[in-house]
C-alpha cells in the first residue's frame, strides 16, 4: 500500500542515468526522503532512450548540489544492473550522503558497499561482453549497398549494458556493418552511427557458417591438455557463456579427454629444440666435413677463407658463439684493394649468414652506390664473428660486444687479412677500429683520418652505419654528408677495375 505522499517517478528507460540525476537532485533539494520515493520504468519498446519525463525537471536550485566524485562515477555503474531496486539505492546513499558528509569517507557504509558489488557485477558482464560476442556473416542480398556483408551476433548480457558496451564496438569494427542482437535492446552500426532498438528472439541471429568451421578446427588443434584448468576456465568464462560461443561445443570432450592426450604428450617426450638455419648455415656445416682433408697450412695458418669460416663458427673462446645461430664471415673477393670492418653481425646477418645485409647493410649499400663503389670489388666482414644480443619479449636486441670478447674474436679477423691481403682497411666504428689498431680509438675525434697498423696497412676511421640510424631526423642528413665524406677518402682504393683478382 503506498504511503500518503509517496512521489511516483517514472524513468524514461532501464538505463535512464540523466533522468535520474535531475530527479534525485530535485527530490534531495526539496528534501523529499528515500522512504517517499517510488522509483519506476517507462516501457522503451517504442520511443527514443532517454526520452524527457515531467517528472525528471529540476527544481532552480537542484544544479547547486555537488556530490562526491565517487558517487557519480558508481552511478554510471549501478544504474546498468538489473536489479529494480538500484534506483532506491543509489538515491538513498545520495540523501544519506547530504545528511551526513562524513559517509562519504567510510567505504565499510552497507549502503555503498551494496553499490560497489553491483558495479562490479556491471563491469564484469562489460568485459565479458566484450570478450564473448561472435559476429556471423549474413549473405549478401540483391539490394546490397556495396559496403560489405551484415555481422552479426548473439547475445545474452546480465544487465543493461548494449548501449554502454556498444561504443566500444563502433571503435573496434569501424570498418564491418554489424549488429548485436540481444532479449531485450539490440544495437546496429551502419559504418556512421549506432541505432538502438527493441530486444530480438534468438531465432532472428544467423546461424553457423563456413568459417565457424575453421575457428573450431584451429581451437582444437591449440588446445593444450596439459594446462587445463577447468575450475580456472569456468571463472572466467563461465557455462552461462558457452550457449552462444562456437567453441564451447568442444570444451567438455577435450576436457573429458584432457588426462589420455597428457599422458601420450609425456611418453613422447620432449621436441628437439631447433634454432633457425638458414641455407647459408646448412652450407657452412656441409663444408666443415671437409675440413680435415687440408684446413691448414703447414704453419698452422687456414690455407682458405671456407676454412677460416668453418674454424670461427666451431670457436667457443668467449660465450657469444654458443649463443648465436652461426658465425657470418667476411664477403668479398681475395685480393680486394679495400676491406671494410664492421663490429658485429646483427640480426639479419645472424640468420642468413652474410655481413652487412640487415639495415645498417642498406645504408651501407646506399652510401656505395653513390660514392661509385662496387660491392663485389670490396671485401665486408665484422671484428666480432658472432652476433651478441639480448632478448626483449621475442626480439633480440643488439649488444655491443665486451673488450675481451672483442679481443677473442682478434685472432680471426688478423688471419683473415693476411688470407684476402686488401690494399687498405677502413675501419668502422669503435669496436673495429681498436681491433685493427690495438688502442682504444676515439672515433668521432679520429674520424676521417688515416693511420697505419704495425703490419704497414693503411686504416681510415670513420662512423659504423648504425650509429646514423640511431641519430634524430634533424641530424640525420648532416651526419650522412660528413659519413660520405669520411669514406670518399677511400675512394682511390676502391675504384672499379683495381681489385686484384
Amino acid at each position: 500500500m503506498a504511503q500518503a505522499n509517496e512521489q511516483r517517478i517514472a524513468l524514461a528507460g532501464e538505463t535512464d542515468l540523466d533522468g535520474f540525476r535531475t530527479t534525485a537532485r530535485r527530490l534531495a533539494s526539496d528534501g523529499v526522503e528515500p522512504g517517499q520515493v517510488s522509483w519506476q520504468v517507462a516501457s522503451t519498446a517504442e520511443g527514443e532512450l532517454f526520452e524527457p519525463t515531467a517528472a525528471s525537471m529540476p527544481s532552480s536550485d537542484a544544479s547547486a548540489m555537488r556530490v562526491p566524485r565517487f558517487f557519480a562515477e558508481l552511478c554510471e555503474r549501478v544504474l546498468l544492473h538489473r536489479d529494480p531496486s538500484r534506483f532506491g539505492l543509489m538515491y538513498r546513499l545520495l540523501w544519506r550522503l547530504m545528511q551526513v558528509p562524513a559517509l562519504r569517507d567510510d567505504p565499510l557504509d552497507a549502503d555503498r558497499m551494496q553499490a560497489e558489488a553491483m558495479a562490479r557485477s556491471v563491469r564484469r558482464d562489460l568485459h565479458k561482453m566484450t570478450a564473448f560476442v561472435r559476429f556471423r556473416p549474413l549473405a549478401a542480398t540483391a539490394g546490397d549497398d556495396g559496403l560489405g556483408p551484415l555481422h552479426v551476433a548473439w547475445f545474452e548480457p546480465q544487465h543493461h549494458i548494449v548501449e554502454a558496451v556498444a561504443p566500444f564496438f563502433a571503435r573496434r569494427f569501424a570498418q564491418m556493418r554489424w549488429a548485436i542482437l540481444t532479449p531485450e535492446r539490440c544495437v546496429r552500426w551502419d559504418g556512421a552511427r549506432l541505432a538502438f532498438s527493441a530486444g530480438a528472439a534468438r531465432h532472428e541471429a544467423p546461424p553457423a557458417d563456413a568459417g565457424e568451421a575453421l575457428w573450431l578446427t584451429y581451437y582444437e588443434h591449440i588446445f593444450n591438455p596439459a594446462r587445463l584448468k577447468l575450475a580456472m576456465m569456468q571463472k572466467e568464462m563461465p557455462r552461462r557463456y558457452w550457449t552462444n560461443l562456437p567453441e564451447a561445443v568442444l570444451i567438455q570432450p577435450l576436457a573429458n579427454a584432457a588426462a589420455l592426450r597428457g599422458t601420450q604428450m609425456i611418453e613422447r617426450g620432449g621436441s628437439t629444440l631447433l634454432r633457425r638455419r638458414p641455407l647459408a648455415a646448412i652450407a657452412s656445416a656441409i663444408s666443415a666435413d671437409r675440413l680435415d682433408a687440408a684446413p691448414m697450412q703447414a704453419d698452422g695458418s687456414f690455407a682458405s677463407l671456407e676454412a677460416l669460416a668453418n674454424g670461427a663458427g666451431r670457436c667457443r673462446d668467449c660465450p657469444i658463439g654458443a649463443l648465436a645461430t652461426q658465425a657470418v664471415p667476411g664477403e668479398g673477393p681475395i685480393g680486394a684493394r679495400l676491406m671494410l670492418v664492421g663490429e658485429q653481425p646483427g640480426d639479419q646477418e645472424d640468420l642468413h649468414g652474410r655481413p652487412f645485409v640487415g639495415p645498417a647493410g642498406a645504408l651501407l649499400d646506399r652510401a656505395i652506390a653513390q660514392l661509385g663503389w662496387r660491392r663485389e670489388h670490396l671485401y665486408l666482414t665484422n671484428a666480432v664473428k658472432h652476433f651478441k644480443f639480448e632478448l626483449r619479449g621475442k626480439r633480440r636486441i643488439h649488444k655491443t660486444a665486451a673488450q675481451r670478447e672483442a679481443a677473442a674474436c682478434l685472432q680471426w679477423l688478423e688471419r683473415e687479412i693476411e688470407i684476402v691481403r686488401p690494399g687498405a682497411l677502413v675501419a668502422l666504428g669503435a669496436t673495429a677500429a681498436r681491433a685493427l689498431l690495438g688502442r682504444e680509438v676515439g672515433v668521432l675525434r679520429e674520424r676521417g683520418c688515416w693511420h697505419v697498423r704495425d703490419d704497414g696497412l693503411r686504416v681510415l676511421v670513420t662512423l659504423h652505419p648504425s650509429a646514423l640510424l640511431r641519430m634524430p631526423d634533424a641530424q640525420r642528413d648532416a651526419a650522412w654528408s660528413d659519413w660520405l665524406a669520411d669514406l670518399a677518402l677511400a675512394s682511390a682504393d676502391a675504384a672499379p677495375g683495381s681489385t686484384a683478382l
